[in-house]
């Protein structure tokens, strides 16, 4: 064969590669580009979607939260009424004319604030008022020569406001049982709850007198 036909035969072998060759590349681009398209079209749904979950939740929360906050808006207004009509008790308690037999709360308060546990023997349960009394005279003459007075003061200052507080609450209770009450313990073997718990059975006997 001669050479210039080898020669063109050669060219033609090459045009064919490189229409081939572009032929391939072109699908290869559009496929990239449907694959881009593609691509483009399901971050934009997936973006989508996590807006409107987003938005779905903070829906939810808002909810949550006018729930939560009118939930403790009723949870303090039930408190609020709760504290002001223990307080109209407590002040109806604290303002009534004494009658006969009855203790008052001011002295034994202030008994209980100034001389502790000996205080409560004004109108506390024996058995409690008795024994605290022992305790705190022992408590007292045994500590008074070990410990400094100024190293005491900040325990007195708390210890006597509450011991002042029990001899309030032991005068009224007194008074509404119409008997000496128990702060402490559990029920007597009768069957009867003289404690602080029970002061709204009326006036009953005195099972510690």
């Amino acid at each position: 064969m001669p050479a210039a036909d080898d020669d063109e035969l050669q060219a033609r072998l090459e045009a064919l590669e490189a229409e081939v060759k572009a032929e391939s590349d072109a699908k290869r681009a559009v496929r990239a580009q449907a694959e881009a398209k593609v691509r483009a079209q399901r971050a934009k749904q997936q973006a989508e979607r996590d807006e409107l979950r987003e938005r779905q939740t903070a829906i939810v929360k808002a909810k949550a939260g006018n729930r939560g906050r009118e939930r403790d808006r009723t949870e303090d207004l039930e408190t609020a009424l709760t504290l002001a009509r223990k307080a109209s008790d407590a002040k109806h308690e604290l303002t009534k004319p004494r009658e006969a037999g009855e203790k008052s709360w001011l002295i034994s308060g202030a008994l209980s604030f100034f001389l502790g546990p000996l205080g409560w023997l004004y109108a506390g349960a024996w058995r409690e008022s008795i024994p605290a009394s022992v305790s705190w005279l022992l408590a007292a003459g045994l500590i008074s020569k070990i410990v400094p007075m100024f190293l005491l003061m900040p325990v007195l200052m708390v210890v006597m406001p509450l011991s002042g507080v029990a001899g309030v609450v032991y005068a009224i209770g007194h008074n509404r049982h119409g008997s000496r009450i128990r702060l402490f313990g559990d029920e007597d073997d009768k069957g009867e709850d003289p404690r602080i718990g029970k002061l709204g059975a009326g006036r009953g006997r005195d099972d510690d007198e």
